[in-house]
């Protein structure tokens, strides 16, 4: 059977056989990357077991369409994260100035050696669909038609990607002093990316995340809670669009499309109507221009198909959407280009990518994910129950405010929704720390000083006075995205 029939079997009639057999055949894959990421064999195996547990407990809403080797790489990511975080937080308790002790190679190779602890960061900075080809090709050693049927492409277009994807590698490495080429990535990856797990891992993994993680231990629980709200934000972080990036830019959740004319402008331009419907009209193409505008406030529009256009923008907005990252994790270079920019993203395929690539052409700049020791603020429960925070009817989903006005609503949301919304009126990343388990309607006034001024000081005081929650200044490491000129 293949591994998501198995997955499935195990979905709708409990087969503990099924799943044992889907862990006999990945365990190696999802151990091999978390020893990589943490450098320790101990920690990789509680990464590991955390990873199944969650694949346990999810395996009834995973998509049969899901390629199974990418759901468990962003995984154990996500639990590698967590378990960095967790490590940070306890060397500053402790006052541990002594980094973790590297895992002793296995393999002489020297190459390998200086590559293996950057891998994974660099797989993470590869677009999604390349990145699974980089997993069939070489972690599963599929034949590159067999990569093209996974993804839905022929040989040859998976031949490409494979190419571009090993390209983007070796840059990667190339900048981190690590001297290659292509055809030497390519070996060292499939010779050494995938090691044996230890042997009773297997049997031992089976047996908790069977369980549902009943009889995981208490780290190993905190570690699955910390993957856990890292791929819910990650998830909310892929469905950003233009007009989400334009909110967070302006620090606030509402943005209206007008329809201004401009003289200097032709009539037919998508950019100069700014509606969806002009801009499904007008022929595939992505652009970025310096401002033909001069309407002293940003505007997007977009449909749900992913075509989006924006005029009078900043570069940070635009950053925001080509990456899918909020301008608050983003870090520019000091050189950036300066002033407002139009741009015009019509074509389906790939539309991101294409955008990354029109801005790298444009203004010289690229972005890389880093995790980065930085400045956050912690939301956390101060006075639980205050009467601004309520849990939720079952209402519509959204959220909704007018910072101009001072106020924020948001319905039937988990509450690192709200600490993203907050986000953009700080400017600094917030990170839920509250341990509110379900969804909520909040509801939030504050008074202003003027249009579109927000202090923070008043913003914070209604945070407690409404909703009992505190803003805790600390820092610690988090994924950033790294904006670099281009050399």
């Amino acid at each position: 059977m293949d591994e998501m029939a198995l997955l499935r079997e195990y979905a709708t009639g409990n087969s503990e056989a099924a799943f044992e057999t889907l862990v006999s055949r990945r365990v190696g894959f999802v151990y091999s990357a978390a020893l990589r990421q943490v450098r320790d064999p101990h920690l990789a195996e509680e990464i590991t077991q955390a990873v199944f547990i969650i694949l346990a407990q999810k395996a009834g809403r995973i998509s049969d369409k899901t390629i199974l080797a990418g759901w468990l790489f962003r995984t154990t990511r996500f639990a590698a994260l967590a378990q960095m975080r967790a490590d940070a937080k306890r060397r500053r308790r402790e006052q541990e100035a002594q980094m973790q002790s590297e895992l002793q190679p296995t393999a002489p190779d020297l190459f390998w050696e200086q590559m293996s602890p950057l891998l994974d960061e660099a797989l993470a900075t590869l677009g999604e669909t390349d990145r699974q080809a980089v997993l069939l090709r070489f972690f599963e050693n599929k034949s590159l038609a067999e990569v093209g049927s996974h993804l839905g492409t022929g040989e040859d277009t998976a031949r490409k990607r494979v190419a571009r994807a090993l390209e983007k590698l070796h840059r990667y490495f190339s900048k981190r002093g690590v001297s290659s080429t292509t055809a030497i990535i390519a070996g060292a990856i499939s010779a050494h990316s995938v090691q044996a797990a230890p042997v009773a891992l297997a049997k031992s993994v089976t047996a908790v995340a069977i369980a549902k993680g009943a009889a995981a231990s208490t780290s190993t629980l905190t570690l699955i809670k910390g993957a856990l709200k890292i791929m819910a934000w990650t998830k909310m972080q892929t469905a950003v669009v233009a007009s989400t990036a334009v909110i967070l830019a302006a620090g606030t959740t509402t943005v209206v499309v007008k329809e201004i004319g401009s003289p200097s402008i032709r009539d037919n331009d998508p950019v100069w109507e700014m509606t969806p419907e002009s801009l499904a009209k007008a022929r595939p193409t992505v652009l970025v221009r310096p401002t033909h505008f001069h309407d002293q406030q940003g505007k997007a529009a977009s449909d749900i198909s992913g075509i989006t256009g924006g005029r009078y923008m900043g570069i940070q907005p635009m950053i925001a959407y080509a990456y899918s990252w909020p301008f608050t994790r983003m870090v520019l270079p000091l050189n950036a280009p300066r002033g407002q920019f139009d741009y015009l993203i019509t074509v389906r395929d790939h539309p991101q990518e294409r955008f990354q690539k029109e801005i790298r052409k444009q203004l010289g700049l690229v972005g890389r994910k880093e995790i980065r020791e930085t400045e956050v603020l912690l939301l956390k429960v101060n006075r639980p129950g205050a009467a601004g925070i309520t849990v939720s009817d079952g209402t519509p989903l959204g959220a909704a405010g007018t910072p101009s006005r001072g106020w924020l609503d948001i319905h039937n949301q988990p509450i690192s929704t709200l600490a993203r919304n907050l986000e953009g009126y700080f400017a600094k990343p917030i990170l839920d720390q509250t341990e509110l388990p379900d969804r909520y309607d909040t509801n939030l006034r504050w008074i202003q000083k003027g249009n579109y001024q927000t202090d923070s000081k008043t913003l914070q005081n209604a945070l407690l006075d409404q909703l009992g929650l505190e803003l805790v200044p600390t820092n610690m490491p988090i994924e950033m995205l790294m904006v670099e000129k281009v050399k």
